[in-house]
């Protein structure tokens, strides 16, 4: 019986593991869109030039003749990517114009008996407290402001932070439901035999085509530039809501595990100049979810946590 390298086991599990946060990664967004009925918080050009990135690196995949299940995850990473964007078009433009149309279309609300028997100038004086007396509105607001000036230090620690907390916690555990599920999948494939480690030198795989190889770079710029449009958005607006937070976490763990997979099985100079592109594809991108991570936490705080999405 072969004797299992710890490095071959570990390289093994951080893929499988990859492969899971893989699968899972748009089941977030998607939900919290269908939640909101609303896909307003995700920039379109981040899923195109995403998909892009998604689409050479199948044809770059099966250009190398990499083994089918890279070639079967590519084609699932582009059918679930076509899945969201449709999602995101349907409700900023059709479920959009539906809703608009309906609400033209909604008569006004008839006014109560009570409010029909008030004198004209009293239901006017009532809609809108104290209108048409010098200063009483400036009133109004000061002294709303001193009210909430009162109430908002406390507030923020007492419920807002809580909140925040048990959002990231909640993702967190999601995280590492996605890690064990990646675990037990590597040592069930591994007692079935599905999974063999590879020890013949990495240096002597055979070459990927040259093509292949560049369309991998083509993939790896996709990847990195697809989040700068989501990041400036975040940025215009300040804010992250609509966006689902685990659903960059698992890009993270994604990314890292790839990477991780990687490097693991080999630090060999040609092994890593031929998946070269795929490191910097998957790697390159933690330090923009990163950037991502920092703008939900700091717009939160602005904004009084709405930015945390569950």
């Amino acid at each position: 019986m072969t004797v299992l390298e710890a490095h071959e086991a570990l390289s093994g599990i951080t893929g499988s593991i990859s492969l899971a946060a893989w699968v899972f990664v748009l089941v977030p967004q998607l939900w919290e869109n269908y939640n909101l009925s609303s896909a307003e918080g995700i920039s379109l050009t981040f899923l195109f030039v995403w998909l892009v990135g998604d689409l050479t690196n199948l044809i770059g995949s099966i250009w190398a003749q990499l083994v089918p299940t890279v070639v079967a995850i590519a084609i699932y990473f582009c059918f679930a990517d076509t899945i969201l964007i449709a999602q995101c078009v349907y409700y900023g433009y059709v479920y959009k114009r539906k809703d608009q149309k309906a609400s033209v279309d909604e008569p006004p609300p008839a006014a109560t008996s009570d409010e029909a028997q008030q004198p004209l100038l009293r239901r006017r004086t009532n809609s809108n407290d104290n209108i048409g007396l010098p200063g009483s509105r400036r009133r109004s607001s000061a002294a709303h402001s001193r009210y909430d000036g009162m109430l908002s230090p406390g507030l923020p620690t007492i419920i807002e932070e809580p909140r925040e907390l048990k959002v990231w916690l909640t993702n967190a555990s999601g995280i590492l439901a996605v890690c064990a599920v990646g675990g037990l999948g590597w040592l069930a494939a591994w007692k079935s035999g599905l999974w063999q480690p590879s020890y013949g030198d990495a240096t002597e795989e055979a070459p990927r085509a040259i093509g292949a190889g560049i369309l991998g770079y083509v993939s790896a710029v996709s990847y990195l530039g697809a989040r700068i449009p989501q990041i400036m958005k975040n940025y215009r607006e300040k804010s992250c809501e609509g966006l689902s937070l685990l659903f960059f976490m698992l890009s993270v763990l994604g990314n890292l595990t790839y990477g991780a997979s990687i490097l693991l099985h080999s630090v060999e100079e040609q092994y890593i100049l031929k998946n070269l592109p795929w490191l910097i594809g998957s790697l390159g991108t933690i330090v923009e979810d990163v950037t991502i991570f920092v703008q939900f936490r700091l717009y939160s705080k602005q904004k009084g946590s709405s930015a945390l999405v569950d």
